[in-house]
């Protein structure tokens, strides 16, 4: 019976079929950045007032200046009241004039805005200024909180109904929900679009990786989730570009959605995982499925091979119950999970915190964004060169060290801090990447899309929580930065105790992290000594890899010029 790995080598690991679904699964990673543009808009705080035309009623040609000093009061710095106005009053403008008006309320019939920077924002659209202003900043916890509802939901969906499926559903939640949030007559409902559209995006980006991965080669799998990453710091770029010259958000809303028709017309098409159909015992739709991808590659598929398929095991079942139950399954769940989490909640709490470098806001923002196109690009190669286990370990050691001694550098020298913070970043954006790709690999068919889901949900909870965790300056600036470098530290220490998966398989069922067999081939040793030496490099093995349990180990050594075995 042929392994599914023998097989895909056969129709090709990384040919033009693997290239197109590769391309096909990162195209809406450019344009979902896009369809939450309009919360950059949240970051513009327009001049605003009372509105005031009440007065108009008793001199309708009174200028927009006199009008403003005679109704709104001014604050301490001379500047008028952004929330307050004075009492509306019946009076003819000689006797408001001559007295003047006193008594003041908050605004009453709603504000007016500049709108020299913006025409439109969910700010000014929404009224979301004075008593209401900390509501503007709900979406971005809201869009969080629906990504990881859909990193949770989404990946056990994809493992009892497919990873097209969970794309596709996915994408037109997305799609959907980025036009509602553009008609949205009020916050209530523009938030409710944030959040189903959150959970569209959270659930794409969790089967779309995973299902770019398991068609192709082991010595291409990180290109699945690495070029995703590339593609998504392109899509924020753009987004920035964008909203520089279309300064509405809800018609950006549109022209950002307008691209995902397109996306729309071919993802009906792209092919289920035929992995995943393997696993769920469809071996009929797999040959079809090879087939298709070595003739596009332009490779032929042996027959006998073909047939091989259809001697595969049954069903198998797994999801969230079988990743609780296997005590090495839990084991690497935990030890990449938490290394997943401590990247993200480091790289969150130093953009968060971006403006307290001592450089200026907007060079050191730009500087950040720059720092993923290398660390992804990078991640791609250097991941084949020195493997999975060792590229984590050196990445979250080296990002909480720098971090760390930022903590001894006088923090006046700006300069020095900011590159050491640019350098610390630079590693953990590094260590999210391999993260993505490593996880795919630890686990089996059965279970991935429920490792990787659950993973996802805790990478959304590190998202959220880094702004609580920045709080913690009130009590010591430094308090923050211990707490995450620490944490980043633990957890580059802990990822020793995962396999490397560099040039394997990806394991398709549980069955085989349990029964596997391996064989010891001992050419030169012909007495028993050599033998129990060799026995003893069995222990070390079993605890070097430890989820090969259940071993039934076989040993081979050379005695008079012939094979014995024990």
């Amino acid at each position: 019976m042929a392994g599914f790995g023998e097989i895909l080598r056969s129709a090709g690991e990384f040919g033009l079929f693997q290239k197109t679904l590769l391309l096909a699964l990162c195209c809406p990673s450019v344009i979902i950045p896009l369809n939450f543009g309009s919360l950059l808009f949240v970051q513009s705080s327009p001049n605003l007032h009372c509105n005031t035309d009440w007065i108009l009623k008793a001199a309708p040609n009174l200028t927009r200046e006199e009008r403003l000093n005679l109704t709104l009061p001014r604050d301490p710095e001379g500047s008028f009241s952004r929330c307050l106005m004075f009492v509306p009053v019946d009076r003819d403008l000689d006797t408001i004039r001559e007295y003047g008006l006193n008594e003041t309320v908050r605004c009453q019939d709603g504000w007016e805005y500049d709108r020299s920077m913006y025409q439109a924002t969910i700010v000014t659209d929404f009224n979301l200024v004075c008593d209401k202003a900390n509501l503007a900043a709900v979406g971005q916890v809201v869009i969080m909180a629906g990504a990881l509802v859909g990193s949770l939901l989404f990946g056990p969906f994809a493992e009892s109904f497919g990873r097209k499926q969970a794309t596709k559903i996915s994408l037109v939640l997305v799609s959907l929900f980025t036009v509602v949030g553009g008609l949205s007559p009020n916050f209530p409902v523009y938030l409710v679009s944030l959040f189903i559209g959150g959970i569209g995006g959270g659930g794409f980006r969790v089967n779309s990786i995973v299902l770019a991965t398991e068609w192709m080669g082991m010595d291409k799998r990180s290109l699945g989730a690495c070029l995703s990453q590339i593609f998504n710091a392109v899509g924020s770029c753009v987004q920035a570009g964008t909203i520089y010259f279309i300064r509405d958000w809800r018609l950006a809303q549109f022209v950002f959605v307008a691209p995902m028709v397109l996306v729309m017309t071919y993802i009906w098409f792209i092919p289920e995982s035929a992995r995943w159909l393997l696993d769920r015992g469809r071996t009929e739709e797999v040959k079809q499925l090879i087939l298709k991808a070595a003739a596009i590659n332009k490779r032929t598929v042996p027959e006998s091979l073909l047939e091989q398929i259809a001697a595969k095991k049954n069903v198998q079942q797994g999801g969230i119950r079988v990743l609780i139950q296997s005590p090495v399954l839990k084991k690497y769940f935990l030890v990449i999970t938490l290394a997943w989490f401590s990247t993200i909640l480091s790289r969150f709490c130093l953009l968060f915190n971006v403006g307290n470098f001592g450089l200026n806001i907007f060079l050191t923002q730009l500087m950040f964004g720059l720092t993923e196109f290398p660390a992804h690009s990078l991640c791609i190669w250097l991941l084949e060169v020195f493997g999975r286990r060792y590229s984590l370990m050196v990445t979250l050691l080296l990002g909480g060290f720098l971090c760390v001694v930022v903590l001894a550098v006088p923090r006046d020298q700006a300069i020095a801090v900011t590159v050491l913070v640019l350098a610390g970043r630079f590693f953990m954006i590094w260590g999210a990447s391999i993260c993505n790709v490593y996880i795919q690999e630890l686990f089996p068919t059965s279970v991935r899309q429920t490792a990787l889901g659950l993973a996802s949900v805790a990478v959304r909870i590190a998202g959220m929580l880094s702004p609580l965790l920045n709080l913690l300056s009130i009590y010591h600036w430094s308090a923050p930065t211990i707490v995450f470098s620490s944490l980043t530290l633990l957890s580059g220490a802990l990822v020793f105790l995962l396999p490397e998966t560099r040039g394997t398989e990806l394991p398709d069922s549980t069955p085989e992290y349990h029964n596997y067999q391996t064989y010891y081939y001992c050419p030169y040793y012909s007495n028993q000594t050599s033998f129990y030496a060799y026995y003893h490099t069995y222990y070390y093995y079993q605890s070097y890899y430890p989820y090969y349990h259940n071993y039934q180990i076989k040993f081979y050594y050379h005695h008079n010029y012939q094979n014995s075995s024990y």
